[in-house]
Parts: structure tokens; sequence; C-alpha cells
């Protein structure tokens, strides 16, 4: 049984110490008054990630994953696959080691468990062992290159604090988390009906944003090139905060791909949750902000003095933020001599609020790094769990497992005798079966199918040279 108490959190090991320890962590302490038998302090500890990475993290699915069928169980298998693919880890103190690479899943997870790593990235796959890339460069041939790697994108909520009142930096609370859903909602579309996709990953980054890989074999084999034009197909928002205009568009309908994300997903939030969330219009300061967008200085100083008006002398039951933005969009839309031209600006308004802002570097090249999921965030203690695109809007971050609930979910589930995996006692378990279920195994079985098929056609052309 795993015993941690409060004194968990002052304790010290060294690196050797930790290194060398047993599985089960027992720290079996007096325990102050009021707190339950069992219970875990809420704050991050390094010692904990010992029995975390001992009991719960998925290495296996881990390693499944990234193999991508090339287990060593066909005949068609890449056996230098996994080997090639790099790992790196950020150890306590910031220590940074890259160029990790592992020939096995037991290799992956004694690495794992002996080094506790605060952090684990993934990187591509390269055209060497990573880990022996210095013999190859004594060569002076160029071999040590990226050959394939998951299209990822990388979306935080940072990225949108000119937009949002109630956080700002790495805060983040239910009022502005739904900027994430929307993102979710947007890119998985697209990905899935514009570019043929099939195999998607959403995971939360454990604090501020969310994170997606794009496991299909078409896309872990694009060039930087490809990878950069899906990125400027997504990219809309290019402005910055000293910009007055934030998105750009281009021709005289907007493209179908916005339009679609326009009307089935950014309309309808922006007004019926972003406008009351944020309350975008409630202050002088605000409302400038969005004024400044349209570029007509009699339709700005008009809507400006009935505001500043309406502030002074009325008293109306509806929502104020609701009202200005009904009548902005009156006079926009409305085909008046002065709003010609104009009518775009609604559109232009709801997309620098709503659309998704990508990190553009970190899906334009192979050789990024991203996080693992199943990592645990340190600043925050919760797992970077996986996020189902079709309910995201469900998804709560402030509810997301921590580490040190998850120990004490051990603690208390010790005598559940009817599970196969210490992760079925936890709340981890919910993420680690969806991850199973509707991201890995349809991933493997397109995976089999397309070695076998590659196999075969290999075996077809050899029978038809002979033949010759």
């Amino acid at each position: 049984m795993l015993l941690l108490s409060s004194r968990a959190q002052h304790t010290t090991m060294t690196r050797e110490e930790i290194g060398n320890g047993s599985e089960d962590m027992v720290i079996d302490e007096c325990e102050p008054e009021g707190r339950e038998r069992n219970s875990v302090p809420d704050e991050f500890n390094a010692n904990y990630l010992k029995v975390y990475y001992g009991k719960l993290f998925p290495h296996a699915d881990i390693f499944k994953w990234i193999s991508y069928g090339n287990d060593g169980k066909h005949p068609a298998c890449d056996q230098s696959y996994f080997s090639r693919r790099e790992f790196s880890y950020t150890l306590d103190n910031d220590i940074y080691l890259r160029y990790q690479s592992f020939n096995s899943a037991s290799e992956l997870e004694n690495s794992i468990k002996e080094k506790c790593p605060f952090k684990i990235d993934i990187g591509p796959v390269y055209s060497v062992d990573p880990a022996k890339r210095h013999a190859y460069a004594q060569t002076g041939d160029n071999v040590f290159t990226p050959v394939e790697r998951e299209l990822v994108f990388d979306i935080d909520i940072t990225d949108y604090d000119d937009v949002r009142y109630c956080c700002s930096g790495a805060d983040v609370c239910l009022d502005c988390w739904p900027l994430m859903t929307v993102a979710i909602k947007v890119i998985d579309t697209s990905l899935r009906d514009d570019f043929g996709f099939n195999h998607i990953l959403w995971v939360f980054s454990g604090r501020r944003g969310v994170h997606c890989w794009v496991c299909d074999g078409k896309a872990r084999r694009l060039t930087n090139e490809q990878r950069a034009s899906i990125a400027e197909y997504f990219r809309v928002y290019k402005g910055n905060e000293n910009s007055l205009k934030k998105v750009s568009f281009t021709g005289l309908a907007l493209h179908p791909f916005l339009a679609r994300s326009y009307s089935e997903v950014l309309k309808d939030f922006f007004k019926s949750k972003l406008l009351l969330s944020q309350k975008l219009f409630s202050t002088e300061e605000r409302y400038e902000k969005i004024l400044e967008m349209i570029p007509d200085e009699s339709i700005t100083s008009e809507l400006r003095g009935k505001w500043q008006e309406n502030k002074r002398s009325s008293i109306s039951k509806e929502d104020t933020n609701v009202v200005r933005w009904q009548q902005l969009k009156h006079i926009l839309q409305s085909g008046r001599p002065k709003a010609q031209g104009l009518r775009r600006c609604v559109e232009e308004i709801v997309f620098s609020f709503t659309y998704p802002r990508l990190d553009m570097e970190v899906s334009k090249h192979m050789n990024h790094l991203l996080k693992a999921p199943f990592c645990v965030h340190p600043k925050t203690g919760r797992v970077c769990v996986p996020i189902d695109p079709n309910c995201c809007e469900e998804f709560d971050p402030t509810a997301v497992p921590t580490l040190s609930k998850l120990l004490e979910e051990m603690n208390m589930g010790t005598l559940r005798a009817d599970v196969d995996n210490e992760w079925d006692r936890t709340s981890l378990g919910k993420s680690i079966r969806f991850f199973r279920s509707s991201f890995l195994q349809p991933l493997l079985k397109s995976c089999k199918e397309e070695i076998e098929n590659s196999y075969n056609a290999k075996l077809q052309h050899s029978k038809n040279s002979m033949s010759w």
C-alpha cells in the first residue's frame, strides 16, 4: 500500500536515491490534524513522479503509438524505426537531455523510470539513430536529418491575451478556455474534411493550451514546405498587439473553409459566449478596441456617441454588450451608403476575437519537439490528457487529474481487486481508455494495413520481375 503524507513535500532526495529507490515510495509520517488519511498535498513534488512513472504512466501505449506498427512482428516492419526517434528529457533544475533514443519499449520505460523527467518531448524520426549522430557526422556526409514526423500544432491561450479580460499570461479559467475549444473544433474539422486526415490526437498541454498530433502516414511524411503550406492555410490572424486590424481577408467572399468555420462555430460562439463572458463592450477602453477595426470615422463616431449617451441616460434591462453588438452589426450590415464595403467588418471582428491562433513555427518544421501525452506539468501538477474533439466543449482544464490527486486515489483504491492496471483505480483511467480505443487502436489497424499493402506490392513486383 502506498502511504504519502504531508511530510512528502518537505522530503529531499538525491538523484541517486531517486534512481535507486523502489517503485513503491513509502513515506509514513504523522499527518496534521484535519487531513484525511491517505491524502496527498496539492503542491507538485518531484518525488511523486517516481510513483507516477512506476505505476501510472502508459509506457507500452506510448511505444505502440510511436512505433506505428514497426514492432518487429511482420517481415515488412522497419526494425530501426523506433530507435531512430528522438526523445528529449527535461530533468530537475532545468537539466536538458536531447537526442535520447531507445531500441525497445522496455528500454524506454526503464529510462523514464530511472531519470524521472519533469518533461518528455518527442521529436522526429531521423535518418540514423540520433544518439549516434556524432559518429555519422565524422564521415563528412550530411546523413543525420529528420525524415518523418507527425504534423503538429501548438495553440496557447497566452496568444489570446488581447481579447480576453478574465485572465492573462499562464492563467486560464472556464470563461476563456472555450477559446481553446473553438480552436479544436475549427482545426480538427478542417484536417479531416479538407485534408482527409483520420488519426488526430488532441492533448491538453497541462496548463494553458492544447497540442495536436496528426499521425496519418501521409501526414508524417510531409516535407517542411508542405507543412508550411498547411500552416498557412489556417493562418488568418496576422496582427500583433499594436495592429488595429488583426485579420486579413482576400477576395470578394470568404474562402469556403473560413465561411464554414464562421457559420458553424465562430459566429455563434462570439455572440452567445465570448461577448458575455469577456464583456467586450462593457467599458470605453474595450469597445474602442473594436471601433478601431472599422475604417470609417463617421460610423465609429456615430456608434461612440450612442454608447456614451446610453451610458449617461439609459437603464436598459438588456445586456449592454449584446445591445451594442447588435447596434454595430445593424449599421455595418444595413446597406446604407456610408456602410458600403464595410459588411466584411463584422466577420473581421468575430475572427479577430475567436479564430485559432497557431504557433506557426511549430507546424512548419519537422524537427520541432513537442511534449509527450501523459506528462505531468510541473507548475500545475496536471496530467497532459487527451481531449475528445467530438465533445471538447465538455473538457474542463480545472478538473484534469493532478499528480497528488492520482496518488491519493491509488491510496484509497488498493482494496479493489477488479482492475488489471493501477491506472484503472484512478481518474486517469478514463483518459487512457480513450487514448487506446478512440485513437491508438484505429491508428494501429491502419498502420498494419499500410505495412501489409506495401509488403504485398513488393512481393508482386518481385514476382513480375522474375517472370520476365
